[in-house]
């Protein structure tokens, strides 16, 4: 039965139109209002995250590296170690695994440093003489004189290269003290973590402290995949394309494998350096047919771990589908570069979390769900859940 509006009659039962039309546009202008200004609110927190990102960056890496190393942290404060030497035997005892693992390849790293060098400059002296011949069929002179042209730049240059060597050494000294704070933020993440949520309920009270208390505790969960899921990602990478260049024969496969390993922590970049070198390689000491054997098992691992692996597995421990990853890691990639390509999948699937929390209690209080439904986390949310069904509105 149609509602008749109170300041203007129906007649035979009809609404005007030109009522409907005045409520539809009153609502739409309420709606984009508060649109502006959660718009504003953005920009403003945004222009606020680039003042202090020198600041928040350490934050974050060091959030993400505690979630990989509260659990053994864990372990060994419920043997009885005090908190702060739990932390500290547990970072001690991981940079010793990493510089024990990069101590034990070293050797052979720089045993085969200067082979590696070697045959990439070798390698592009035979690309330069691939090209010059058929199919491109390219004019040597041409190349030589490109070559030639691009040293005279690089020597009217040398000013800018200096300083641009200046920042780079900058860059180094900063990156130095942002790792000198993250671990000093780390050690006490892993120490005074547990004493966080409770105060974040001091804080708040105790119905705004268990909201957030549940929803920080999910992201915490869904965080504590991601290191994970990156190293296994990295190790399939490394051995699928190390097997596959000891099997094509290609000189060093094992520094190729290893450097696959590294490079995969770093976004796009790495993958794509790593594999142009082995490429290069395979070039100079197999002639063009492996090297196109070889790009095209890069090619293959690359897809098998950007359509498949990563996905499925990011999916599964991050609980965000495959296309929003990808979009993730695109816009992170081209707003911040390297660091946020890293930083963009734990800050989505964060984002993720925040944002199903939030339709889970909208369906809590409209009925569609029961408080016995929820996976909560922990006791605060399961006791909140509750709550908010008690106070949904019970139909007729």
């Amino acid at each position: 039965m149609s509602t008749v509006h109170e300041t203007e009659p129906a007649r035979d039962g009809v609404l005007d139109r030109g009522v409907v039309i005045g409520e539809g546009i009153t609502w739409l202008a309420r709606w984009s209002w508060r649109l502006l200004l959660v718009a504003g609110a953005t920009v403003i927190v945004w222009w606020l995250l680039a003042k202090l990102w020198v600041g928040v960056f350490p934050i974050l890496l060091a959030l993400v590296v505690a979630t990989v190393l509260w659990p053994p942290t864990r372990w060994l404060r419920e043997r009885g170690l005090p908190s702060a030497l739990a932390a500290a035997l547990v970072i001690l005892g991981s940079l010793a695994v990493f510089f024990g693992v990069l101590g034990a390849i070293t050797p052979s790293m720089i045993s085969q440093s200067g082979d590696l060098a070697h045959q990439a400059s070798k390698g592009i002296t035979e690309l330069q003489a691939w090209v010059s011949g058929p199919p491109f069929n390219l004019d040597s002179a041409a190349i030589d004189d490109a070559v030639g042209s691009a040293t005279t730049w690089l020597q009217e240059q040398s000013g800018q290269i200096a300083s641009g060597a200046l920042a780079g050494a900058s860059a180094v000294g900063s990156g130095l003290v942002t790792l000198v704070l993250v671990l000093v933020l780390l050690f006490f993440f892993l120490k005074d973590g547990p004493q966080f949520l409770p105060f974040v309920r001091r804080v708040a009270g105790e119905r705004a402290g268990a909201h957030l208390t549940e929803v920080a505790t999910r992201s915490w969960v869904t965080l504590g995949g991601f290191i994970r899921t990156q190293a296994i990602v990295s190790a399939v990478d490394a051995v699928l394309i190390g097997i596959g260049l000891a099997v094509l024969g290609v000189p060093l496969a094992f520094a190729l494998a290893v450097l696959t390993f590294f490079g995969g922590f770093i976004p796009i970049v790495g993958a794509f350096a790593v594999g142009f070198l082995a490429v290069l390689v395979a070039l100079v000491a197999q002639g063009p047919t492996t090297a196109l054997l070889v790009l095209a098992l890069i090619i293959a691992v690359q897809q098998i771990e950007g359509n498949v692996l990563q996905p499925f597995l990011q999916g599964r421990s991050m609980q965000l589908h495959a296309g929003v990853i990808l979009l993730a890691v695109t816009v992170g990639g081209t707003v911040f570069g390297i660091v946020g390509a890293f930083l963009a999948v734990p800050v989505a699937a964060v984002g993720a979390v925040v944002l199903r929390y939030l339709s889970e209690q909208t369906n809590l209080r409209a009925g569609i769900v029961t408080a016995d439904e929820v996976a909560a986390e922990t006791e605060e949310g399961a006791e909140v859940a509750e709550d908010v069904e008690d106070e949904a509105p019970v139909g007729e």
